[in-house]
């Protein structure tokens, strides 16, 4: 594993490595987060960094198929396993596992574990275990870094007789910080409809309603009001809000399942249908509109900006941070979300449109070994609180995008992909205290000694005397 150099006083001092494991070529949350950090990194230009590329879940992994300088950096630093898997030439640095607690390593001098946690309100002792074995965790939010240290269980003990006895706790021991998941602010920034130049601009012009609510997010596994980020719910607040009127808004979803393939699209279809079905048949409802699959980030933030655009709207039931509402907050649009979790590090409800709710139990249907536990609960939003919401941003637009505008400010100026960049410039040098610096020595240059006689210096040995028995 060659490593570059920097020149510097008194030596040269050799870049450190950093080995990242994670999802780094997945179109999938945690595939952008890896990517995030990645460039975090690599912005700081202090370390040499290879990648150990792991898949999610059925995800696809053609993130880095754009012709950005940044990916081709990416893929020359993808380590390409052997027969034996992957073989490292010298323990690195640091490693960096971005990937569930439960499945970290301990590889570097150093191990740190990027995780968003859970979205409920507690992790499971896996997760825990997991953090513990690390140096250091770093999550994505507030409401994560609680899950973590909130989350206290017994440890027990089988004993010869088939009881279990307790013999301890388990909690989080070792340290845990927050670094939040900074955007570029050259790639989601606002503009005018007018300058959208990718395809999006004539698909949404074909849209009949100039005003439309927009939804952002993998449509997850569950029964109605049981998919995490509350799609389906979602979908019939606003149905129910809007239906029978004269004049009525749009609602465009760009959501997928699993993969992005066309039986998914039909099966995300289908949903759409059923909950429609919930209606009676002589209700007038709005329309919606679906994008299915993946789109890049200039086609994402084009979306925001097109002009029928009107608002993000999401009551999801828990984020560990919520990128989608930080990506639309820097375009200026206003935000209808649940008031609990990830994306309240940077919503307020002064500029933002929060819906109270409570917490619930998590359904069985979502219980998950070792990841969700089965006694944490979720956020459910109002109702109510959610369609008095949509009706304040469809009748009194110009006040909530005034709100909008004073939202982007702040967060384009706290959570820029430069300001991630920066924290995590300290975290990782906390981290490093310990670790020696490789430094090479600058040597006196030896002088070439001759092999003539005369040449050689003399040396003036002793006499020895002579030992009688």
């Amino acid at each position: 594993m060659e490593t570059k150099k920097t020149i510097c006083n008194g030596g040269c001092l050799m870049k450190k490595v950093i080995l990242m494991c994670g999802p780094l070529s997945s179109r999938s949350g945690y595939g952008n987060h890896m990517r995030d950090i990645f460039k975090a990194i690599h912005r700081l230009d202090k370390y040499d960094i290879k990648v150990m590329d792991t898949p999610w879940g059925q995800c696809p992994r053609n993130a880095l198929s754009g012709n950005e300088k940044i990916f081709d950096v990416m893929r020359d630093s993808i380590m390409k396993p052997g027969p034996k898997g992957y073989e490292l030439p010298e323990q690195p640095d640091i490693y960096i596992d971005v990937r569930i607690p439960n499945e970290f390593q301990t590889i570097g001098k150093v191990n740190i574990g990027f995780t968003a946690g859970v979205e409920t309100t507690i992790v499971s002792p896996a997760f825990i275990d997991g953090c513990n074995k690390m140096d250091c965790t770093i999550v994505t939010s507030e409401h994560s870094k609680g899950g973590f240290t909130k989350a206290v269980y017994d440890k027990l003990q089988q004993m010869p007789n088939g009881q279990q006895q307790k013999v301890g706790t388990i909690k989080l021991e070792k340290p845990i910080e927050v670094l939040f998941e900074g955007l570029e602010t050259d790639k989601f920034y606002s503009k005018k409809s007018s300058e959208i130049k990718t395809d999006i601009k004539k698909t949404l012009d074909n849209i009949k309603e100039n005003f439309c609510y927009l939804m952002v997010g993998q449509w997850c596994k569950g029964n109605y009001g049981e998919d995490r980020k509350d799609i389906a719910r979602g979908i019939k607040i606003f149905l129910e809000t809007f239906a029978n009127r004269p004049s009525m808004p749009g609602l465009i979803i760009k959501t997928n399942g699993a993969t992005n393939s066309i039986l998914d699209r039909e099966e995300t279809l289908n949903k759409l249908k059923q909950i429609k079905e919930m209606f009676p048949p002589d209700i007038k409802l709005p329309n919606i509109y679906l994008l299915h699959g993946s789109l890049t980030e200039d086609e994402m933030n084009d979306l925001y900006n097109h002009s029928k655009v009107k608002c993000f709207y999401m009551i999801t039931h828990g984020e560990g941070f919520g990128r989608p509402l930080l990506e639309a907050s820097f375009t200026g649009l206003p935000i209808i979300t649940s008031n609990w979790s990830g994306q309240l590090d940077f919503l307020d409800s002064d500029k933002s449109f929060l819906v109270g709710g409570e917490l619930q139990k998590v359904p069985k249907s979502v219980v998950w070994k070792d990841i969700i536990v089965e006694d944490s609960e979720w956020f459910v939003a109002d109702e109510s609180q959610t369609s008095n919401s949509l009706n304040f941003v469809y009748t009194n637009y110009n006040k909530a995008k005034q709100k909008a505008v004073e939202l982007m400010k702040n967060n384009i100026e706290k959570f820029s992909a430069e300001k991630m960049s920066e924290k995590l410039d300290t975290i990782l040098e906390n981290c490093l205290k310990g670790v020696p610096q490789q430094v090479k020595l600058n040597l006196p240059k030896l002088k070439k000694v001759g092999t003539k006689e005369a040449e050689l210096p003399k040396i003036k040995l002793p006499k020895l005397k002579k030992v009688t028995a």
